[in-house]
């Protein structure tokens, strides 16, 4: 099997691509189509976006010419479009998972029911999906990735977010035989639960982010997401409900993360959480039990052990997302996808006390935050996954600041496309 550059380099010679279809250009979408166009075998000849000016002008960032853009909602145009060189800019979604020239396709909007909708068109149409969208896969990732198996195609989340930087750490060092006995991220900054969009609007404007996803970053509605995508992919459960996000340095990990009666913070091994003090990177707390490579770890200036940290001190989100693209079309394989049943779940939590009649509004917003939880606890609890509410659920009782969202307290979206894949999910894997 070659090295994915050597395999890329090696289609540019022979004058083929590997063709990739983008859903949504904001930030991330932006960052993925100018990295595509400095890599060699991959190209992105169609973009999907609400907005069609912001889509050629993602194109035109990347480098093409206002003339190479062809702006369609028809198939068949943009096929024709394409196979002519030219570069495609949509404003359905459809057209991208229906053009056959393209092989893979990236969901880059972070709303769970585009994502939803996006990935069920790509295994419907056969094109292998990378999901820049985890808030998606953390509600219905094991259905779509059972879905995307049965279809014969691949279904991942991307390289370049933290659980795929977390899962590549995991990969390496169980290769090697190390117990893994915790995984997890640094957060950059100290948890809010109150941000709102309005209060975090012109600190978003400066790092030019929507403001609805820096709100979900401060308020730690993101944190708990990846954390949940990573339990579901490896199995390992939360540290506690919310996690324990300790403030520590890189030297402090495998003291901290041992057991309580090693003087550590934990319960149990095999668990994820995250670390003030570390950001941006990644890492994973793996042990030993043999003194000869106790004794080489030391030698490589690891630490005394039992336990020691594996650290990567940059995760590049969307500049990696086209790997991902590349590994499943070359080698058929997933960075990181659930590999069963949904071990944990992120659940909406009031951020203020709420009435009856009053419309929620999903990640990132004004009503609700999530937290991460086992999916044991969530079903007993009758808790409603964060990524089901939207600004069509409406409260049926009145809320208490704090309060965990039952099903019970709230009528969905039953138009939802993530909704009915989550009845599904819940009925497959059969998780109340």
């Amino acid at each position: 099997m070659l090295n994915i550059n050597t395999a890329l380099r090696k289609l540019d010679e022979c004058g083929k691509h590997i063709n990739i279809g983008l859903v949504g250009a904001g930030q991330m979408g932006r960052g993925i189509v100018t990295q595509v166009f400095q890599m060699k075998g991959m190209r992105i000849p169609i973009i999907a976006n609400s907005t069609v000016a912001k889509a050629t002008e993602t194109f035109q960032l990347a480098g093409v010419d206002r003339d190479d853009i062809v702006v369609t909602n028809t198939v068949s145009e943009a096929e024709v479009a394409i196979k002519g060189g030219k570069f495609v800019v949509t404003e359905d979604f459809e057209v991208v998972t229906k053009v056959a020239p393209v092989d893979v396709i990236i969901e880059a909007t972070g709303v769970p029911e585009i994502g939803s909708q996006t990935a069920l068109k790509a295994i419907y149409n056969g094109k292998h999906i990378v999901m820049l969208n985890v808030e998606t896969d953390a509600t219905v990732g094991p259905i779509l990735k059972k879905k995307a198996d049965s279809a014969g195609i691949v279904y991942t989340v991307s390289a370049g977010d933290e659980p795929g930087a977390i899962k590549e750490l995991y990969d390496f060092a169980d290769a090697l035989g190390f117990n893994v006995i915790a995984v997890g991220k640094g957060k950059n900054n100290p948890i809010n639960r109150d941000a709102t969009p309005d209060t975090l609007r012109k600190q978003a404007l400066e790092k030019g982010v929507n403001p609805r996803m820096l709100t979900s970053f401060v308020d730690a509605t993101n944190t708990m997401i990846e954390l949940t995508a990573v339990s579901n992919a490896l199995g390992f459960v939360p540290s506690q409900r919310g996690l324990i996000g300790p403030f520590a340095k890189i030297e402090d990990l495998p003291r901290l993360f041992s057991l309580k009666e090693q003087g550590g913070i934990l319960d149990r091994y095999q668990v994820v959480d995250y670390v003030l003090g570390i950001a941006p990177g990644v890492f994973a707390v793996v042990s030993s039990e043999y003194q000869i490579t106790r004794e080489i770890m030391k030698y490589v200036s690891m630490g005394d052990g039992p336990n020691y940290v594996l650290y990567r001190p940059f995760h590049l989100v969307c500049i990696e997302t086209p790997l991902s693209a590349a590994r499943a079309f070359l080698y058929k394989e997933p960075t990181i996808a659930p590999a069963g049943a949904p071990v944990s779940e992120t659940v909406a939590v009031a951020k203020k006390d709420l009435k009856a009649g009053e419309h929620l509004d999903g990640i990132g917003g004004y009503t609700v935050y999530g937290v991460i939880d086992t999916a044991e606890n969530a079903g007993k609890d009758n808790a409603v996954p964060i990524g089901l509410i939207n600004d069509k659920t409406v409260l049926k009782t009145d809320v208490k600041k704090g309060e965990t969202i039952t099903y019970d307290m709230v009528t969905l979206d039953e138009d939802s496309t993530v909704l009915q894949l989550r009845r599904l999910q819940d009925k497959t894997f059969k998780v109340k």
